[in-house]
């Protein structure tokens, strides 16, 4: 994207819905819920949004969400490209708002996935048609856990990568979640205790997976000079890009190790005129912890291969000196199925110095990844404030 649009729109609210086991609502509610905290947060009202981006687990989020909220908007988007998804709304927003579409975007995401228990419902139904149909599904093959066993499996191979270094991203994100009163799992966990839990698709562990739990979420998106009038400071879209392969079923990548997203880095980085060097917090997507450090490579914070020496000693930690999903991540503070609203939240609450026990000192610079589907797409944002 051209760097001309850095900083042409902002972050002016954000907040989460309530979280971990919610029963009784919807995913719909936990977006309404969501919703009205980030209106709130942004000091505007439901008569402010002319433009809804939703996406859950269901067709039509968008339109679904604004008569929920008794929205007629002029801009809807319900896209859906897996835990991307709300990182694509606001590209998809900062262009609706600069061509004139909309002015306030609504962004949201709920899921119910804890509550429902569907990550335990075992076989889903398949178009036997389908690529997964034929290919995956009468295989017994776990997904996405399975192929990201494989991508584990092959980093270990090609690389010599440690079961420790895996628990490692784990641990990190453990403790960051001790220090954040809204995290699922608080518990003090240890390298030998991700070692000792049960394998769920080898070599990943119980502790290399993430949490299922319910949640929402939601952003207000609108032009930098409306933001900057508006009640919390604004959190300025600096760079943003992403790249899209194949869909969920990855036959046609040729290294599981390389999924483009060193492409939506570069771009992003860019765009918002800044270096690596430049960042002061990063929220990776760790739905397992293998996808940390692969992504830690290929955004180009280490080299390839680097990452298992790269988040050892506690790096990644409060302590060290990366911080990392600073929240507690998907690992430990809640993943609701797709996690890329909670880590654009995070960030916010990180630039807007609102982290509490947590905060990092004056950070200006967040970068934010998520995947989406299987190594189907991917996308890097620059944040700043």
């Amino acid at each position: 994207m051209d760097r001309t649009l850095r900083k042409r729109v902002a972050i002016a609210g954000a907040a989460e819905s309530d979280l971990g086991k919610v029963p009784g609502l919807s995913a719909l509610e936990l977006q309404g819920q969501a919703a009205q905290r980030a209106l709130k947060d942004a000091g505007l009202t439901l008569r402010d949004i002319d433009g809804v981006f939703a996406h859950t687990d269901d067709r039509f989020s968008g339109v679904l969400l604004a008569e929920y909220l008794g929205i007629q908007p002029r801009y809807v988007d319900s896209t859906n490209v897996g835990g991307m998804s709300n990182v694509s709304h606001i590209r998809h927003a900062l262009a609706a708002i600069e061509a004139g579409m909309c002015s306030v975007a609504l962004i949201t995401y709920g899921s119910t996935q804890l509550s429902d228990g569907s990550r335990k419902l075992g076989v889903v139904a398949e178009d036997a048609r389908s690529p997964r149909g034929q290919f995956v599904t009468p295989y017994g093959q776990l997904s996405p856990i399975g192929y990201y066993a494989m991508v584990a499996q092959l980093h270990m191979h090609r690389y010599g990568t440690r079961p420790e270094s895996l628990a490692e991203v784990a641990v990190a994100a453990r403790k960051w979640a001790m220090l954040n009163p809204k995290a699922y799992r608080r518990d003090p966990l240890s390298i030998d205790d991700v070692l000792a839990s049960s394998y769920i698709a080898e070599p990943l562990r119980q502790r290399d997976c993430c949490l299922v739990t319910d949640a929402g979420g939601a952003l207000i998106v609108t032009s930098a000079e409306r933001a900057r009038s508006l009640a919390r400071p604004p959190v300025y879209v600096m760079g943003i890009a992403e790249s899209f392969s194949h869909h969920y079923t990855p036959f046609s990548t040729s290294d599981w190790l390389d999924t483009r997203v060193a492409e939506t880095a570069s771009e992003a980085l860019n765009m918002a005129g800044v270096s690596r060097e430049d960042i002061d917090v990063v929220q990776i997507y760790d739905h397992f912890t293998i996808g940390v450090i692969q992504s830690l490579e290929e955004l180009g914070f280490c080299g390839r291969g680097e990452g298992g020496d790269f988040v050892a000693g506690g790096r990644l930690a409060p302590d060290g000196d990366f911080p990392i999903n600073t929240s507690g991540g998907g690992l430990s503070y809640n993943h609701p199925g797709m996690f890329g609203m909670l880590l654009i939240i995070e960030a916010v609450k990180q630039l807007r110095r609102e982290c509490g026990d947590r905060q990092l000192p004056d950070p200006e610079l967040a970068l934010v990844h998520a995947p989406g589907l299987v190594f189907s797409a991917n996308s890097t944002m620059i944040l700043g404030v």
